[in-house]
């Protein structure tokens, strides 16, 4: 059981560290809106290819006001509560076999 314990342990520092490189890349896109970054650029299609799927169901919602699009915030607060969700849940159940 100790080993199935540390396996999930495993999973949740994994899926920890990949929800912080989706904030990171979410802060990036911000970032390059900002700046009217070139689309063409291979690195901005990237990160535009990955947020894209996070951002789109909030995009649906009525979150823009003035011109300015609150939709990555909503996003952030969902990846948080996603992430202490999850996480919290894997912890615990790993603690709890060993």
């Amino acid at each position: 059981m100790f080993i199935l314990g540390e396996i999930i342990r495993s999973l949740a520092l994994l899926i920890s560290l990949v929800l912080n490189i989706v904030y990171f890349l979410l802060v990036a896109r911000i970032i390059l809106s900002w700046v009217g970054a070139d689309t063409y650029n291979e690195i901005v299609r990237i990160i535009y290819k990955v947020t894209d799927p996070i951002l789109a169901p909030f995009r649906r919602l009525p979150l823009q006001a003035g011109g300015i699009d609150f939709s990555p915030i909503v996003a952030f607060i969902a990846l948080n509560v996603v992430k202490s969700f999850v996480v919290n849940i894997l912890y615990q159940i790993a603690n709890r076999l060993g």
